[in-house]
């Protein structure tokens, strides 16, 4: 049953929603506040760069077919999907809600559960590391370019040469400099993941805080309803479905073997929580993210609870065909 619980990170995220709703932060207090988010937002991505090494860039051109198939799932499918979700009527799914449901299909796949289920299921790890990489690497450009392309197009607004600049500074720049520091520090800073995950974290609940204060502000509890809410995680569970269901059978057509396939399934299938809610800061600065982020949390959850499910399974699978016992638990 532990599977089916939200993850230490998640109930974090929902306690910061529950102070901002009660105690948001607002006037100049929020303007210092703005300012140490987009610090830590820059920070978040200088270590994304500092952490990943040359040699995992380099191998991910290797294995071209299985990530190009995790790339056209992750930001094609996804955005296919997305647009068709538009033909949802707005008296069912407000236009507030389809913005962050849109957004959620542009992000790139995550990289640390990702490779996480892939592990347990027993797929090819080592692609699933560099696909997932490769997919947040290519999201810094790619992203931005898909919420200008599609938003512009859908009439949600696209991305302006001010919020162009902000993803350079923000998102960019400290990603690059990670980068070019990663031979110096890289190994530093790998071998304290644990110590330096809260800074991670850290900045992603400064962002939370701040969106659904200004969120709060602007009436955000009085935007929708209950129903609005429940209709929400329905078609997300209906959109994570589909693309399963696409990514699995969908690896099976094109001939790749079982390890492949897992990988393909677990990281074509998942969208960035960790990069989304920094991204929508820069992306959407000067507006309210509150609305926009709210799927991307929700489906985060959604996520880590279906793929633990299948995992399992397929974890079942390989333990039958070796005529082995599956261990109790497996974390």
């Amino acid at each position: 049953m532990r599977r089916y619980l939200p993850d230490t990170f998640t109930i974090l995220l929902m306690l910061t929603v529950a102070l901002a709703a009660v105690l948001p932060i607002d006037g100049t207090a929020a303007a210092w506040f703005a300012i140490a988010t987009k610090l830590g937002v820059g920070l978040i991505f200088f270590l994304h760069g500092a952490r990943l090494s040359r040699e995992v860039v380099i191998a991910g051109f290797l294995h071209w077919r299985l990530h190009l198939a995790i790339l056209f799932s992750t930001f094609a499918l996804f955005p296919l999907i997305g647009l068709l979700i538009g033909f949802v009527p707005p008296w069912i799914l407000p236009p507030s809600l389809y913005t962050g449901i849109l957004f959620l299909c542009v992000l790139p796949s995550t990289v640390q559960s990702s490779i996480a289920f892939t592990s347990m299921a027993g797929g090819n790890v080592p692609a699933a590391v560099c696909a997932a990489s490769a997919s947040n690497i290519l999201g810094v450009f790619l992203t931005p370019l898909l919420v200008g392309i599609i938003f512009s197009a859908g009439g949600h607004g696209g991305v302006s040469l001010d919020a162009i600049e902000q993803i350079l500074l923000q998102l960019l720049v400290p990603f690059v400099a990670g980068q070019i520091l990663q031979p110096w520090i890289g190994d530093w800073i790998r071998a304290r993941k644990k110590l330096l995950a809260p800074v991670d974290r850290g900045s992603i609940l400064m962002v939370v805080y701040l969106a659904f204060s200004q969120a709060v502000t602007a009436g955000l509890w009085h935007a929708f309803t209950l129903s609005d809410l429940t209709i929400l995680i329905a078609i997300e569970i209906v959109l994570l479905a589909l693309i399963l269901t696409a990514t699995t059978f969908g690896s099976r057509l094109l001939g790749f073997d079982r390890a492949d396939e897992i990988a393909i399934t677990f990281c074509g299938s998942k969208k960035s929580l960790a990069s989304g809610i920094p991204m929508a800061s820069a992306i959407f600065a000067g507006q309210n993210i509150g609305m926009i982020v709210l799927p991307v949390m929700l489906f985060h959850q959604i996520q880590l609870m279906a793929c633990a499910v299948i995992a399992q399974r397929y974890a079942a699978k390989a333990a039958e065909l070796e005529g082995t016992a599956v261990p109790a638990t497996l974390t």
